[in-house]
């Protein structure tokens, strides 16, 4: 992967339904180059798929959170099958290093969500957390 298709993965990502031509002035390139270049991407498993954002998507979980966790002896699965029950638990990726667990939550308001980290907080085997908010999320251009 080049400069070239790094920068038209950026332009995908800011507006996958670009028009080939507005790609190919965008990049200083040819439609032929663009799309050759995304049928390239495709065809290699670089670009996997296209997708829509809804304005629902865009207005859900004004407020979020990451929760690292550090859990003790071998309670994780536990722990994860106990967050997954959880609403306002978006994602849940187990890690290596200081924490064990880190937790993506979104909810509606700040209270609620001091409401869902105290209750994790409380479960059994939880010996450590931190929290930082999201404040706000851009896409790389890898």
């Amino acid at each position: 992967m080049d400069d070239t298709d790094r920068k038209l993965i950026s332009a995908l990502r800011h507006d996958a339904r670009a028009s080939l031509s507005d790609l190919a002035i965008e990049l200083g390139v040819s439609r032929t180059t663009i799309r050759g270049r995304i049928d390239r991407l495709r065809r290699t498993g670089e670009i996997v798929g296209f997708t829509a954002v809804l304005k629902g998507d865009a207005a859900r979980d004004p407020v979020r959170g990451l929760m690292m966790l550090g859990i003790e002896g071998r309670g994780t699965d536990r722990i994860l099958r106990q967050l997954s029950g959880l609403p306002a638990v978006r994602a849940m990726h187990t890690t290596n290093g200081r924490w064990d667990v880190i937790v993506e939550l979104g909810t509606d308001t700040l209270e609620a969500l001091d409401r869902i980290l105290a209750q994790i907080r409380r479960f059994d085997g939880i010996t450590s957390s931190e929290t930082s908010l999201l404040l706000s999320t851009r896409k790389s251009a890898r």
